[in-house]
């Protein structure tokens, strides 16, 4: 048999292809040089044209108005109308309590409502009859002078033909007590006139007093409604329903922690905590660049929103009193609020929720539009163009 013949190249031909080692350190020796030296320059000129304006922090997080709903009776959960961690738009009712004792204090609100108007009416008509009896009593005084006028006229006759023997002593004598019976009738009408007048006020300022009983009882019915609508817990926005600690069948009291509605993801915000020497070019406007830590691969685009009124130390349970004791110099941070771009990418934007870390990249050039990345830098620092 013919033994097979290799197809490999000799051992010599290979090395006789290959540079030799001195030669191919030499070509390294001269290439390294120049790519640090380029590497160098492109990176000290991104950095002096653009990355010591980026101001950076990891101290950030998401955040949004959470709403945490509590009773404002004390009352059983009759109800509970939404799953957990399930959207829900405002109005909407998420928790209902037992309604009987409200619907039982309007229907007794209510009949005390109506006794009020009924007492109302009541002395409206005693206050009519009163000045239809101060009419019947001026007529009554108008009668009663008139008979003294008569029994004046009668009597001053009498007397005349008695003087003259044309008429009888007992004639006069009669005629002069009808006389003073006129004069004392005419006294009682006008005193029982005085009296129908005096009872008028009297009668009015009950009426008033009924009227206010009418408005309190109005004013209560009108609390007792408010109260009944206090068994149903709405969400006082569009939001996502979550963290619920009402049962059925539980005994909650006012102030007590039954449900919480997070805003939408849309309506989030971002508060970053920047140090103190970060802030000295920092401006309301600037974009922003967020990286979410659940969310790797997307960048979010937001803006520079307001600054908080204080340091973080200054709104914490107990302040910092550097007055006292020996001191040392910590660095403060900001709170500062980031607003979110609208029109970004709704997957990206539709997983956030609150709480969750994220690296904020505030952008402080006086033109945030200028190019950002290392070539578009070079390119117009030499005059190329392009971002």
């Amino acid at each position: 048999m013919n033994a097979p013949v290799s197809s490999a190249p000799p051992a010599d031909a290979t090395q006789a292809t290959l540079p030799p080692p001195k030669r191919r350190r030499r070509w390294l020796l001269r290439v390294l040089p120049v790519v640090a030296l380029a590497a160098a320059a492109l990176g000290g000129n991104w950095y002096w044209h653009t990355g010591r304006f980026l101001v950076e922090t990891d101290d950030a997080y998401v955040q949004g108005d959470i709403s945490v709903l509590t009773p404002r009776i004390e009352a059983d959960v009759t109800g509970i109308a939404v799953a957990d961690n399930q959207r829900v738009e405002a109005g909407q009712v998420l928790l209902r309590l037992d309604d009987r004792d409200a619907r039982l204090l309007v229907r007794q609100d209510a009949a005390a409502l109506a006794e009020a108007e009924a007492a109302i009416q009541t002395a409206r008509q005693t206050v009519t009859q009163l000045q239809a009896q101060i009419g019947s009593a001026e007529a009554q005084v108008e009668q009663a002078r008139a008979e003294q006028a008569r029994a004046d006229a009668e009597a001053r006759r009498t007397q005349s033909l008695s003087g003259s023997g044309y008429s009888s002593r007992q004639a006069a004598e009669t005629a002069v007590a009808d006389q003073r019976k006129a004069a004392a009738a005419v006294q009682a009408a006008e005193a029982e006139l005085a009296v129908r007048r005096q009872a008028v006020p009297v009668q009015q300022a009950q009426l008033a007093q009924a009227e206010a009983r009418r408005d309190q009882a109005a004013a209560a019915l009108e609390q007792a409604r408010i109260a009944q609508t206090y068994t149903e817990i709405r969400a006082p926005f569009d939001g996502i329903a979550g963290n619920r600690a009402a049962q059925l069948g539980q005994r909650v009291r006012p102030g007590q922690r039954l449900i919480a509605v997070a805003p939408l993801p849309q309506a989030l915000f971002v508060v970053a905590n920047f140090k103190e020497t970060q802030l000295a070019a920092m401006r309301p406007g600037q974009p922003v660049e967020i990286s979410v830590d659940a969310i790797p691969g997307h960048a979010l685009r937001g803006h520079v929103d307001s600054f908080a009124p204080g340091t973080g130390s200054q709104f914490s349970l107990l302040p910092p009193e550097n007055a006292t004791g020996n001191f040392t110099k910590v660095v403060q941070r900001v709170p500062v609020k980031l607003v979110l771009e609208p029109e970004q990418d709704a997957e990206a934007i539709a997983r956030l929720r609150p709480g969750l870390s994220v690296v904020a990249e505030v952008d402080t050039r006086a033109d945030p539009e200028a190019p950002r990345g290392v070539l578009a830098a070079a390119a117009a620092t030499l005059g190329l163009g392009g971002r």
